[in-house]
């Protein structure tokens, strides 16, 4: 059973900083990809930011430069820095953990942590 364990949401001010951090534990092989959606109010969810298992990064556009994803691959752990938040960064966040399976691929989700931008 594998399981992901997001922290580090928050109320931030525009400007600011947060980490998100996602946890991985249980039977986990064959990594494809590791990364962070959101989910804002009245919004279709969209992919935020992605790291494959040799180290490729993908970033939504209205992140480039202000997001940075890391991966720590001894701890299965996927780190998401964000800086310069804006208040349309408003969203739950959601850990995505994408490995090869037999069928193509399979996904895990965590169960997401908010994160607000607001004077």
């Amino acid at each position: 059973q594998v399981q992901l364990v997001e922290s580090g949401g928050g109320l931030v001010q525009p400007g600011g900083s947060l980490r998100l951090s996602c946890a991985a534990s249980g039977s986990i092989f064959n990594i494809k990809a590791m990364g962070w959606y959101r989910q804002a109010p009245g919004k279709q969810g969209e992919l935020v930011a992605a790291i494959t298992g040799d180290g490729n990064t993908n970033y939504e556009d209205s992140v480039k430069g202000r997001f940075t994803i890391s991966r720590d691959n001894a701890k299965n752990t996927v780190y998401l820095q964000m800086n310069s938040l804006k208040p349309e960064d408003t969203a739950i966040y959601y850990c995505n953990l994408e490995v090869w399976s037999l069928s193509g691929t399979t996904n895990y989700w965590g169960k997401g942590t908010q994160v607000t931008v607001s004077s």
